[in-house]
């Protein structure tokens, strides 16, 4: 039986990931802050799929933490056959010069540092089973800067070199690298950026019909069950009304 570990799981792109992996008969472990919300996502899937799933819950931002959780997996989980990078988020939409360090200094350790531990952690696993595949939640902002977004899309650029660098290091192991970068998708994300205000996230997908979690969750489980020897570097999902960064249609 494969095992799929995903982080990010308690909402958006990784829960539907989590449910997707799980109606395709993978084991899961589970990774969130919020234990209340990843033991429900856990109960459900359980409860839909009938699969084995480990939930742990801690800060992917706090070394310590993700180094216990991997070291404390039983024997019998830690062949892990596709890591999901997913967990991540934006927060504050301003200029550098007013932007605060408290948003930078958490994207930065989300985004960056939180792949990089928990890559540390499981890339050795997945060399000492002999493979594995991992794939790396980016976003058009590692390809394209806009403005008010000088840090996330700084965060995202990070994504995107760790996944050529992580392919390069990697390639010897048998093990595969895919990042997928999507555009517009609506969920949690424009909540989490604006702290909260729901009008203001509400607003970003006005006039147009916003790419899902589940529509990205789909993307991950496309290249998961692809033939062994086909590997996607890298894939960009946008919604039909979005260009890139820069150009949306919101008419008629």
């Amino acid at each position: 039986m494969r095992t799929a570990l995903i982080t990010g799981a308690t909402s958006g792109i990784g829960e539907a990931t989590a449910r997707r992996f799980g109606a395709l008969g993978y084991r899961l472990i589970l990774t969130g802050r919020r234990s209340h919300r990843l033991e429900a996502v856990k109960r459900a899937i359980e409860t839909e799929h009938k699969t084995e799933i480990l939930a742990l819950s801690f800060d992917i931002r706090e070394r310590a933490a993700v180094e216990r959780a991997i070291a404390g997996l039983p024997d019998t989980w830690k062949q892990i056959d596709i890591l999901v990078n997913n967990a991540g988020l934006a927060a504050g939409l301003e200029h550098i010069d007013e932007g605060d360090p408290d948003d930078w200094e958490r994207m930065i350790d989300t985004n960056v540092k939180g792949l990089l531990y928990i890559t540390r952690q499981v890339a050795p696993l997945m060399i000492a089973s002999g493979g594995g595949h991992i794939v790396n939640i980016g976003s058009i902002a590692g390809r394209q800067t806009y403005e008010n977004g000088a840090v996330y899309c700084a965060s995202k650029h990070a994504v995107n070199a760790l996944s050529q660098g992580m392919r390069i290091d990697l390639l010897k192991h048998g093990i595969k690298v895919s990042q997928i970068r999507p555009g517009m998708v609506n969920t949690e994300f424009s909540t989490v950026r604006f702290h909260g205000d729901k009008t203001r996230a509400d607003a970003v997908y006005k006039g147009i019909t916003p790419l899902t979690g589940d529509d990205i969750a789909r993307v991950v489980e496309w290249i998961a069950t692809l033939p062994p020897h086909i590997n996607i570097n890298d894939i960009e999902v946008m919604p039909d009304r979005q260009a890139d960064a820069f150009y949306t249609w919101r008419g008629n």
